[in-house]
């Protein structure tokens, strides 16, 4: 019963959003569907697609290495792919377009050593554009898919991989026709998170000017003033994570998936040399290079640089607020998360399931709709907004958890994640912490 009211609690907000579709709303969706709303489904699905693509390309590819091969840095990047995902996508945005636009150092230089005077002269990729959103979201998005993929190729049975070895499968066949299939439910669990990244991202996707779901549901709330026609479209999105939560289920409803006992002993792994080794040292290092130490080298020079007018008391009480959100939200974020699942792994009825996935879908919601629930009802608001740190409450009564099952093996923990997201702040009054 706990399990069940903690799960109530967290999904009020999206059954209240999910039940806006029965609102009468058909003037504004006739405006909606003869303007924007088909650009919104085509970019929101090609940004899906796009990003499917590119997180399973590096993330897939670089577990593989890691776990299954040795090189010269292996056990260096075994950790270090992580580092990517502590760099926010919009800050990437920033970042490459300050370097990759028509006035930046990249396109300042070219047009220098080849004497082109304008644009006209030359080609250059369009950094702000749909292409460029993708590429930003995969690289900060692509360890969500790593971390579990890692996760299953070191459990996966030795034996299992050894047969696959004696019947004279090279490590290429090894990959595609043993390890993929039995780490496809974890690799689809860690691409099912990145995804619902992606729709919830709003900071790319606006400073690209790429019109998507999320940046409708702010246009539609915030500029329209139609806070039911928003709700619904907040509905629709979350549509979105629900069919592919289903697809993926359907695409795999007789599979099974089995392990022995001799599960935690690591598979032999194959020593790379020469070539081989420098190529797979190079491909573990791109994301880490293009996703952190790029935009993180650019934003520390600049930090830098302007020392005196940003190292300020402001940046201290920006920094010590960011902070104690994050520790706020992600210490009861695992709590609930752990509670949930393990709720779910001994007692996992129909019904406990079924709230535990409605609880997860709430990921795919904008912060700031989950905020405004707040703001409409009375008796939290008055507690919210009546409080300098109401934000931090917020946390603690709606952390958003994004994942509590696990999709491979029954014996395995059961990966928890946690986040909030820091636009809701608007909704808490002009004297609440900045962040």
């Amino acid at each position: 019963m706990a399990v069940l009211a903690i799960a109530g609690l967290i999904a009020t907000p999206i059954l209240v959003v999910l039940s806006s579709i029965f609102a009468n709303e058909g003037e504004v969706w006739q405006h909606l569907t003869a303007t924007v709303l088909p650009s919104y489904i085509f970019n929101s699905f090609a940004l899906m697609v796009g990003v499917s693509l590119g997180v399973l390309v590096i993330g897939v590819g670089t577990a593989w290495l890691v776990s299954m091969c040795r090189f010269p840095g292996q056990s260096i990047f075994e950790w270090a792919l992580l580092l990517p995902l502590a760099a926010p996508a919009y800050l990437l945005a920033y970042t490459y377009t300050e370097v990759l636009d028509y006035f930046g150092p990249v396109q300042t230089s070219l047009r220098h050593i080849f004497a082109w005077e304008g644009a006209t002269d030359y080609w250059f990729p369009e950094i702000r554009s749909l292409g460029g959103a993708i590429a930003m979201l995969s690289l900060v998005l692509y360890p969500y898919v790593y971390l579990l993929a890692r996760v299953t190729f070191l459990e996966q049975s030795t034996i299992t991989l050894e047969a696959g070895r004696s019947l004279g499968c090279n490590p290429w066949q090894s990959f595609l026709r043993v390890a993929l299939p039995l780490g496809r439910p974890a690799i689809m669990a860690g691409l099912s998170l990145a995804l619902m990244e992606t729709l919830n991202d709003f900071g790319t996707v606006e400073y690209f000017g790429v019109p998507t779901f999320t940046t409708g549901i702010y246009r539609t709330w915030f500029g329209g003033g139609e806070q039911r026609a928003a709700s619904q479209l907040a509905a629709v999105l979350m549509m979105f994570i629900l069919g592919l939560i289903l697809i993926e289920g359907w695409s795999r409803r007789q599979a099974r998936y089995y392990q022995t006992s001799n599960r935690f002993q690591r598979p032999a792994a194959y020593r790379l040399q020469g070539i081989r080794a420098y190529l797979a040292m190079l491909s573990c290092l791109l994301p880490i290079i293009l996703g952190l130490l790029i935009p993180g080298g650019l934003l520390l020079q600049m930090t830098i640089t302007h020392a005196a007018e940003t190292l300020d008391q402001s940046f201290q009480t920006l920094a010590l607020n960011s902070l104690l959100l994050a520790v706020m939200t992600a210490g009861i974020a695992v709590v609930i998360s752990l509670i949930l699942a393990y709720g779910l792994r001994f007692q996992g009825n129909r019904l406990m399931r079924l709230g535990v996935q409605i609880t997860a879908m709430g990921y795919a919601i904008p912060g700031s709709v989950i905020a405004v629930w707040h703001f409409n009802r009375r008796l939290p608001s008055l507690i919210m907004r009546s409080h300098r740190y109401g934000i931090y409450i917020s946390a603690f009564l709606w952390p958003r958890p994004q994942q509590h099952r696990s999709s491979f093996n029954p014996g395995l923990p059961r990966p928890v994640f946690g986040r909030i997201h820091p636009e809701s702040r608007i909704w808490f009054g002009k004297n609440s912490p900045q962040l």
